[in-house]
């Protein structure tokens, strides 16, 4: 009797998740997804524990799912999804399920929703990154930034990738992934109220926490710095993009929910803010991360950093002719000027030096590079330093400054 309730429930993981023929999860997979010992104390981690039933049923642990399941609810009963796999489980007992939520009378968009949430989650535990791979987009993070905060919107995960490899750039490692919900009218932000979530790279700018931010954000709210000098020459406008949790009691969340923002569980907000850096730490949001080999990142690496020496030594020397080469015909700099007035900007050039490189491809762009930097030169007996990001993009094969700008060393990013 059961094994036909469990074929079920596997077909129906199989549409959910996209999973294929092939379906088992492997051995200590919950774990490798996040699940973490509790307290003796403590209460488990809802989605930790939520993890745990699908792995079971996934295994074809049926009676094991089931008291997790019964675990989950009684815990928090708030949870929906929970409910909904609880009451799937329960009617395993006498015969197959064929899909999830056979509840009848549900509302259909609640359901779709709680569908939703449960492929994203279930994906999750299957397709988690190869730890050979790297995310295509970051090319390179500088020496103090520890981490780099990596959205895929639709796989809706959030990935940390810690900076192992100093300047080097190359070793990145994954360390933490968290389920997300986004926007839920999608991604491509264009303007305030539309309830999309941006794509972009972009900075932790603050923390906000405390009495004066309203229950619905959580614990906390961690901002980002959106819209950049990019969505700014591209017309792009809005405000308040944040990283936030969730009303207290509240668990289950459809992977478009947000009116824009980047929506964590609290447990995991927690987690993840413990370990960010106001001004340091980058939050690359993609609708669709690509994952690359070492040696691939390796290459596109070196080709982004040659970029930025040459027009350092042209920047550096005194010919205007060479450093105007690096520059498009449609150059604005972020605060509007074209390429005449901003190359005619008094500068110190003479053995400019360059530090602090990090380096993007940026999300939804495919050809376009995101370099930050710490430009230094000499000035009398001592060194000028400044902060520069450029936008460079390929225009008929060459790659050109599409966007620059500048602003002190102590005001990052």
């Amino acid at each position: 009797m059961k094994r036909p309730a469990v074929c079920g429930w596997r077909r129906v993981l199989r549409f959910l998740a996209g999973l294929g023929v092939t379906l088992a999860l492997g051995t200590g997979l919950a774990a490798a997804a996040g699940v973490q010992p509790a307290r003796a104390d403590a209460k488990p981690d809802p989605d930790a524990l939520l993890d745990e039933v699908l792995h079971d049923l996934a295994e074809e642990r049926l009676h094991a799912a089931l008291g997790k399941a019964d675990s989950l609810v009684r815990l928090y009963p708030n949870f929906r999804l929970g409910h909904l796999l609880r009451g799937d489980l329960l009617r395993m007992q006498s015969g197959v399920v064929d899909r999830l939520g056979a509840v009848p009378g549900a509302a259909d968009r609640k359901l779709e929703e709680l569908r939703a949430e449960a492929a994203a989650r279930v994906a999750a535990l299957r397709e988690r990154p190869d730890s050979v791979l790297v995310p295509r987009p970051v090319l390179q993070l500088r020496d103090d930034q520890k981490q780099v905060l990596v959205v895929d919107t639709r796989r809706s995960r959030l990935y940390v990738y810690g900076n192992r490899g100093g300047n080097r750039g190359g070793d990145l490692e994954l360390v933490d992934d968290y389920y997300i919900s986004h926007g839920k009218s999608g991604v491509d932000k264009r303007h305030e109220g539309d309830s999309k979530t941006p794509l972009g790279v972009y900075y932790i700018t603050g923390r906000l926490e405390g009495e004066k931010l309203p229950d619905f954000y959580g614990p906390l709210a961690l901002p980002i710095s959106y819209p950049n000098a990019w969505d700014r020459l591209h017309g792009r406008g809005g405000s308040g993009i944040w990283l936030h949790g969730t009303p207290p009691d509240s668990y289950s969340r459809p992977p478009l929910a947000s009116e824009g923002c980047v929506v964590l569980s609290n447990r995991d907000l927690d987690r993840l803010a413990a370990s960010v850096e106001v001004g340091k730490t980058p939050v690359v949001i993609s609708d669709g991360v690509e994952f690359i080999s070492r040696a691939d990142a390796a290459a596109q690496r070196a080709l982004a950093r040659s970029l930025v020496e040459r027009w350092r030594e042209d920047f550096a020397s005194e010919d205007g002719r060479l450093l105007r080469a690096h520059y498009s015909p449609r150059f604005r700099s972020a605060r509007g000027d074209r390429i005449d007035a901003w190359l005619k900007r008094p500068r110190e050039r003479a053995g400019a030096g360059m530090r602090d490189l990090s380096l993007f491809f940026y999300p939804g762009r495919e050809e376009t590079i995101v370099a930050t930097f710490t430009l230094e030169a000499p000035a009398g007996d001592s060194q000028r330093s400044g902060r520069r990001r450029q936008y460079w993009e390929k225009e008929d094969g060459q790659w050109k400054i599409v966007s620059e700008s500048t602003w002190p060393v102590a005001r990052d990013p």
